[in-house]
């Protein structure tokens, strides 16, 4: 095929980044070493990632993930490198094409948000996050870029028993009974491109969401999404004294249900935990004050899980002996 340049929001060759950058950034077999493979590594790669791999594992690899999807890419055999494509990689400023079209690219078109919430039905904790970023809107895995503590905090907080890859995003219903949602779906390179106002539109879906699945538990992976929920329910900002990470006030549940409504009965509401954010660009706390946080909440899911299982047990002998 001879050279030409594509833009990587063409779908067969959007697909083709997405799958060697999955090759990349999957965290198996090698969970601890910086994400990347090493040189040594990258044997049975094909020729793209072989030729991504040096530039990822240089001072600029995080931030290449997140700009490859806006780049443009050339049909070479060997030279399918990435031209500058700021937009989506800075900031907006005031003023500028991408500050006006509130967040999105150069172009006004959105980011794409391959991103689909994790909600069965009695989940015992639903995890809430503020949005997805542009890696993890690309590739549809929550909490996507390598610099989230996310996957980190689950493993270490004994929320799972593994530190999972994004991969398995939708696999930590069926493992954990764990689930995953945001208050807003629009993606964005970090949360400062959010505007309060569409923060605040998302917490009556958010409720919403948590009547109709009725988990036992809500986490809020963020000081400010806690914020937007106390500002809309309560029409202020939450005072100083009044904010603390863990285990909130049955007031406060989230998704309650008072007295019958149509076909639906009487429901007392999820229990909510603030919890901090995961983003590894916030550093408010430290690393040792954020896993204590996440632990607490961890210990309360694995009681739970135990729990059902103990329960699901008792009705299996149960139903044994009665046959």
């Amino acid at each position: 095929m001879s050279d030409r340049e594509l833009d990587l929001g063409t779908k067969p060759l959007q697909d083709e980044v997405v799958s060697e950058l999955t090759r990349l950034i999957s965290f198996n077999g090698n969970l601890e070493q910086d994400f990347y493979p090493r040189p040594s590594e990258t044997n049975g790669l094909t020729p793209f990632a072989q030729d991504l791999t040096p530039t990822m594992r240089s001072g600029t690899k995080r931030r290449m993930i997140e700009e490859v999807h806006t780049r443009r890419v050339t049909r070479s055999s060997k030279s399918r490198y990435l031209s500058a494509a700021s937009s989506v990689v800075s900031s907006p400023r005031k003023g500028s094409p991408a500050f006006r079209n509130n967040g999105n690219d150069a172009t006004g078109s959105s980011l794409p948000n391959n991103l689909r919430d994790s909600i069965p039905h009695n989940l015992i904790l639903l995890l809430v996050g503020l949005n997805p970023g542009i890696m993890t809107g690309v590739t549809g895995w929550a909490y996507a870029h390598p610099s989230n503590l996310y996957w980190k905090l689950l493993h270490s907080s004994a929320i799972t028993s593994i530190r999972h890859p994004p991969s398995d995003t939708y696999r930590l219903p069926e493992l954990y009974s764990v689930g995953n949602t945001n208050i807003v779906s629009r993606p964005t390179k970090n949360g400062s491109q959010l505007s309060r106002r569409e923060m605040d539109e998302g917490v009556p879906i958010l409720e919403q969401k948590i009547r109709e699945k009725k988990p036992e538990a809500v986490a809020i992976v963020g000081k400010s999404i806690w914020e937007s929920i106390w500002r809309v329910r309560k029409g202020r900002a939450i005072l100083k004294a009044e904010f603390h990470y863990g285990w909130q006030d049955e007031s406060e549940n989230m998704g309650r249900i008072n007295g019958p409504v149509g076909n639906e009965a009487e429901w007392k509401g999820a229990r909510v935990f603030v919890t901090t954010t995961t983003s590894g660009l916030a550093a408010g706390m430290r690393p040792e004050e954020k896993e204590a946080v996440w632990k607490v909440l961890g210990s309360w899911v694995k009681e739970r899980r135990e729990q059902r299982k103990r329960v699901e047990q008792e009705r299996g002998q149960s139903i044994d002996e009665v046959g």
